[in-house]
């Protein structure tokens, strides 16, 4: 305190008040949080002991995150503590977002030996919005479906409408599966062994076949199937011709059924099936691949008779 009967404080006697440095003191001071009640004649800053108060709500404010923006319309009456914290509880639910979406990221590519291309990647398709993840997905959709309007319409419910809900607090493995899966989607290659399964689906349909009769099939192979693994029943064995009879019915093309099989039950469709239940935080339904397994050898082993 100055020596003058003012009760006035220097910067330095400020600081030694509240522990701050008077170089933070000097830059509040600058930026119009802390300004001077009057200057001294040398010209010095002088501040009122209403000062050190006011200084405590600034250092507050600064150390909760606020900016001095927010700062000094608090101190000018412009708005309340109590609105301005609630704005930067806003702002910083979304920044805790983003820095839990970053460190996803960057375990997953910790964790595959990513390149800096790949990570400059991973970072974009990570942070896309739900709507774009969306659009990704609606138009792998309706490439695989476009023009193939003989297809199950079960099927096509079920791609279309398949959600990808990638949360706003994403594990290290949800990104990672999300990724993937965008990778996958895009993929020319995948597009091409997509369509060709949804093109053997609607050649099979006649005008009369009910919807979900696909769907149908599948759970009857898997039922058969299982039930010939469970009896020891090998694929090539003779005891298999009247699983696929029951199967297929007498006397259907079975090299037709396995090319269709072969289209429609690969690793990459089952993956795919795959991400999508991680991504959405559940765990893969069963694949069923040893009953397809099961039924694609029979009709391998009959093929080369």
């Amino acid at each position: 305190m100055i020596d003058d009967g003012t009760g006035l404080l220097t910067i330095g006697e400020l600081a030694r008040a509240t522990g701050l440095t008077v170089r933070t003191i000097r830059y509040w001071s600058d930026e119009g949080a802390l300004p001077p009640v009057t200057r001294s004649t040398g010209g010095y800053r002088l501040y009122a002991a209403a000062s050190v108060a006011r200084l405590e709500l600034v250092r507050t404010l600064r150390e909760l995150g606020l900016g001095l923006q927010d700062v000094r319309r608090v101190l000018a009456g412009e708005t309340t503590v109590a609105q301005v914290a609630a704005a930067h509880v806003v702002a910083l639910d979304a920044q805790i977002r983003s820095l839990k979406v970053t460190r996803a990221v960057l375990s997953t590519v910790a964790r595959r030996g990513s390149t800096a291309e790949e990570m400059t990647l991973m970072n974009k398709l990570a942070r896309l919005s739900a709507a774009e993840r969306r659009r990704i997905m609606e138009e792998f959709v309706e490439e695989v479906f476009h023009g193939l309007d003989n297809a199950d319409p079960d099927i096509r419910h079920r791609l279309r409408h398949t959600a990808v809900d990638l949360p706003d607090e994403p594990t290290p493995q949800q990104v990672d599966a999300w990724v993937e899966l965008a990778e996958m989607v895009q993929d020319p290659k995948f597009r091409v062994r997509m369509r060709r399964m949804v093109e053997f689906n609607a050649q099979d349909r006649g005008p009369d076949t009910p919807s979900g009769a696909s769907m149908w099939f599948f759970k009857r192979l898997v039922e058969l199937a299982g039930q010939a693994r469970e009896q020891g029943i090998a694929p090539e064995a003779p005891e298999a011709d009247a699983v696929l009879d029951e199967l297929l019915g007498p006397g259907a093309d079975q090299a037709a059924v396995l090319e269709r099989l072969e289209a429609g039950f690969h690793t990459q469709a089952n993956r795919y099936r795959e991400l999508i239940a991680l991504v959405n935080g559940h765990e893969p339904g069963l694949r069923h691949a040893e009953e397809f397994g099961w039924v694609v050898a029979a009709l391998r082993a009959r093929a080369g008779r």
